[in-house]
Protein backbone atom coordinates (compact mmCIF):
# COMPACT_ATOMS: atom_id res chain seq x y z
CA UNK A 1 0.00 0.00 0.00
CA UNK A 2 1.55 3.21 -1.18
CA UNK A 3 1.91 6.50 1.64
CA UNK A 4 -0.68 8.25 -0.12
CA UNK A 5 -3.22 5.66 -0.41
CA UNK A 6 -2.73 4.47 3.35
CA UNK A 7 -3.36 8.69 3.67
CA UNK A 8 -6.84 8.84 2.05
CA UNK A 9 -7.79 5.89 3.93
CA UNK A 10 -7.17 7.54 7.45
CA UNK A 11 -8.96 10.79 6.32
CA UNK A 12 -11.84 9.11 5.04
CA UNK A 13 -11.61 6.98 8.11
CA UNK A 14 -11.77 10.04 10.47
CA UNK A 15 -14.76 11.64 8.19
CA UNK A 16 -16.80 8.20 8.57
CA UNK A 17 -16.48 8.27 12.15
CA UNK A 18 -19.77 9.24 13.82
CA UNK A 19 -19.35 12.16 14.76
CA UNK A 20 -17.21 13.07 12.06
CA UNK A 21 -14.00 13.93 13.44
CA UNK A 22 -13.49 17.70 12.62
CA UNK A 23 -12.12 19.91 15.18
CA UNK A 24 -12.88 19.81 18.27
CA UNK A 25 -14.94 16.41 18.37
CA UNK A 26 -11.19 14.22 18.36
CA UNK A 27 -10.57 10.80 18.70
CA UNK A 28 -7.08 8.84 20.42
CA UNK A 29 -4.07 8.72 18.09
CA UNK A 30 -3.87 5.14 18.24
CA UNK A 31 -7.51 4.83 16.38
CA UNK A 32 -5.84 6.15 12.98
CA UNK A 33 -3.98 2.83 12.17
CA UNK A 34 -6.82 0.68 13.59
CA UNK A 35 -8.59 0.52 9.41
CA UNK A 36 -5.54 -0.42 7.88
CA UNK A 37 -3.89 -3.99 7.68
CA UNK A 38 -2.30 -5.35 10.57
CA UNK A 39 1.16 -6.11 8.43
CA UNK A 40 1.01 -2.34 7.97
CA UNK A 41 0.21 -1.26 11.75
CA UNK A 42 3.90 0.15 13.17
CA UNK A 43 5.39 0.37 10.13
CA UNK A 44 7.70 3.01 8.80
CA UNK A 45 5.65 3.71 5.96
CA UNK A 46 2.50 4.40 7.84
CA UNK A 47 4.59 7.04 10.37
CA UNK A 48 5.69 8.76 7.34
CA UNK A 49 2.39 9.47 5.89
CA UNK A 50 0.98 10.40 9.71
CA UNK A 51 3.97 12.99 9.78
CA UNK A 52 3.00 13.70 6.42
CA UNK A 53 -0.89 14.40 7.13
CA UNK A 54 0.29 16.90 10.20
CA UNK A 55 2.85 19.02 7.92
CA UNK A 56 -0.02 19.62 5.73
CA UNK A 57 -2.04 20.81 8.32
CA UNK A 58 -4.88 18.15 7.57
CA UNK A 59 -4.57 16.77 11.46
CA UNK A 60 -4.92 18.72 14.37
CA UNK A 61 -2.69 17.10 17.11
CA UNK A 62 -3.83 18.01 20.87
CA UNK A 63 -3.36 16.57 24.53
CA UNK A 64 -6.37 14.85 26.00
CA UNK A 65 -7.18 12.50 29.24
CA UNK A 66 -2.88 11.67 28.98
CA UNK A 67 -3.02 10.87 25.46
CA UNK A 68 -2.58 11.93 22.15
CA UNK A 69 -5.92 13.09 20.16
CA UNK A 70 -6.31 14.08 16.74
CA UNK A 71 -8.59 15.59 14.66
CA UNK A 72 -9.53 16.70 10.96
CA UNK A 73 -8.15 20.46 10.46
CA UNK A 74 -11.73 22.52 9.84
CA UNK A 75 -9.88 25.44 8.04
CA UNK A 76 -8.15 22.83 5.30
CA UNK A 77 -11.69 20.99 4.58
CA UNK A 78 -11.40 22.63 1.20
CA UNK A 79 -7.70 20.86 0.50
CA UNK A 80 -8.58 17.49 2.25
CA UNK A 81 -11.54 17.18 -0.03
CA UNK A 82 -9.87 17.86 -3.16
CA UNK A 83 -6.72 15.82 -1.68
CA UNK A 84 -9.71 12.78 -1.62
CA UNK A 85 -11.13 13.66 -5.23
CA UNK A 86 -14.28 14.84 -3.57
CA UNK A 87 -16.99 17.37 -4.70
CA UNK A 88 -16.13 20.21 -1.66
CA UNK A 89 -18.51 20.94 0.34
Amino acid sequence: MEKRAIQEKILRKLMAMKPPKWGSSHTEETNLVKGLPSHLRGEKIVEKAIKELYKKEFLLKSKKTGEWHVSLNPQKRKEIYKFLGLPPK
